[in-house]
């Protein structure tokens, strides 16, 4: 039977002296998210499949000031095992492990393929699951030495509701079909994870982010994202910083005893 970890109040959203891992670190979201950690003390591993998007986003954290021996960069997809190997291995320990990364072409009902969905899945929900599995003896590690580790998988309000279509008409910005089922399966993955490494001191928890557009997004398409706002209790569409919290919250202490969960930001979306 695990033992709950000794908490400290003054300390029980600080990451200091952990290392967190974020696929997808270059995107909308993942910024902030790594953003997050980094304000929080912890070493964060950006990974992407674009050295020069995660060069520049690294150059970008240091002008804000984040320590640069804080910030490293792992360029792969997390598609290839191999690499994950490679990666997951060179690390003593990994505290948390961010699932962020997916590959989703847009399409509609009409013009949706196979192999958009095999993409979707393969990206979204495999590659989550291999690197979960790669990394268990890293997350093993930081188990023993702070009392648990964590994985957060970053999955959406559409793996558990639909895209309601008369918000996107005819704009041709629909929700592709294919996107909804892939992060419906990662968050009863997470379920899945979350009972079978409980007993290891691993939490599994994911995140169900609502509508959350680019600035540029919303600027080029202000009555379509007027009408994302009004269908939040809220009445606005997120910030991606407004992720960033969550992401610390279920990374630190103060979650120690959260594990299995989907934890939405959504506004109030999935409320109603």
């Amino acid at each position: 039977m695990s033992t709950a970890p000794a908490i400290a109040y003054d300390r029980m959203f600080r990451l200091d002296g952990r290392t967190v891992f974020v696929s997808g670190a270059a995107g909308h979201l993942g910024q902030a998210m790594v953003r997050g950690y980094l304000c929080a003390g912890a070493r964060v591993i950006l990974n992407g499949r674009q050295a020069p998007r995660l060069d520049a986003l690294r150059a970008k954290l240091r002008q804000e000031g984040h320590d640069p021996d804080a910030i490293a960069v792992a360029v792969f997809d997390m598609r290839d095992e191999a690499a994950l190997a490679r990666c997951f291995a060179s690390l003593p320990r990994l505290d948390v492990l961010v699932n962020n990364a997916i590959t989703v072409e847009m399409g509609t009902i009409a013009t949706a393929s196979p192999e958009q969905f095999a993409s979707a899945y393969d990206s979204g929900v495999r590659a989550s699951f291999t690197a979960m599995r790669i990394a268990e003896p890293a997350l093993l590690n930081a188990a023993a030495a702070e009392g648990h580790a964590a994985v957060i998988n970053i999955a959406s309000m559409y793996g558990t509701v639909s895209p309601d279509p008369s918000i996107y008409g005819d704009t041709g910005l629909n929700s592709p079909p294919h996107y909804g089922p892939a992060k419906a399966a990662l968050i009863q993955l997470t379920r899945y994870m979350a009972c079978h490494w409980g007993a290891n001191g691993i939490r599994v928890n994911a995140i169900a982010p609502g509508p959350f557009p680019r600035e540029e997004f919303q600027r080029d398409h202000a009555d379509f994202t007027a009408r994302l706002a009004k269908k939040t209790p809220l009445g606005r569409v997120g910030a991606a910083s407004e992720v960033a919290g969550s992401a610390v919250f279920l990374a630190s202490d103060a979650a120690s005893y959260i594990t299995g969960t989907v934890l939405n930001v959504d506004g109030g979306w999935t409320a109603w």
